[in-house]
């Protein structure tokens, strides 16, 4: 491991090759007066939380692949295709995801653990880093892709943004399916949904109601549901390509979606 100083910022970070590519972010840091600076004095601010973040974070990915030519093994365990809450291939070719109960991630100071929820993709799907940046910001909760057939999301939000709903939520409190895609539907794909909804359907597993929708253009797939003090918004999309070739295994993926 090496600790050097960002170019950008002057923060002292252990091989964060990542944080330097980030020049506008880091200048923002340093404005700021946030994280670690190099002459050892610490600071605080939200950029200096975001700029510590990304240091924890490449001393974890150091501390898992080795540093760049030292030579260490790649760790078996949470990488090499062992994504913590998917589980092996089934007869099918198919994987269940389910999210680990001690995932992090509360989404608010006051909110409860997130409800764990499940999906099953293809062999071949990967979970992918969300990042700060991404349309929805910190409500998008785990991202997962395929380069050759799409890729998914799921935004957990908090129900009282939408609806003045106390204790346990049902989609149904929130409104019925098409008050749901309109309301919802453009923080899915950043724009308004008239005209582009081209089937809405209510499916119950459990005893819980989930609204499922099928947007075209752009094509997603939507699985819309509430479970505690949340709503769920399971996304599923691909290419125009990708779409045409493999619509069922995607329409598959939408429909597994469930809340624990």
């Amino acid at each position: 491991m090496e600790t050097t100083l960002c170019s950008s910022c002057s923060f002292s970070v252990t091989y964060a090759p990542r944080h330097q590519l980030h020049p506008k972010r880091c200048s923002a840091v340093a404005a700021n007066g946030g994280g670690l600076r190099g002459d050892g004095n610490r600071a605080t601010g939200l950029f200096g939380r975001r700029c510590a973040l990304a240091s924890s974070l490449s001393l974890v990915s150091g501390m898992v692949l080795g540093s760049p030519g030292d030579g260490s093994a790649v760790t078996q365990g949470l990488l090499a295709g062992r994504i913590p809450g998917l589980s092996e291939p089934d007869e099918n070719g198919w994987r269940q995801y389910r999210r680990p109960d001690d995932k992090s991630g509360g989404h608010g100071v006051g909110w409860s653990p997130i409800i764990p929820y499940s999906f099953k993709v293809p062999d071949g799907w990967q979970e992918v880093p969300v990042s700060i940046a991404d349309l929805g910001g910190t409500e998008i909760d785990l991202r997962f892709a395929s380069s050759k057939e799409g890729r998914l999301f799921v935004i957990v939000a908090p129900v009282r943004r939408f609806a003045d709903i106390e204790g346990e939520a049902e989609i149904e409190m929130i409104g019925p399916p098409d008050k749901v895609i309109s309301a919802f539907g453009p923080e899915v794909i950043g724009e308004n949904v008239e005209g582009k909804v081209l089937s809405m359907e209510v499916a119950e597993h459990s005893g819980r109601k989930y609204y499922q929708f099928e947007l075209e253009p752009p094509h997603v797939l939507i699985t819309a549901t509430a479970a505690g003090n949340r709503l769920y918004l399971f996304n599923v999309t691909g290419s125009g390509l990708q779409w045409k070739r493999h619509y069922k295994d995607l329409k598959q993926i939408a429909d597994s979606f469930r809340v624990v």
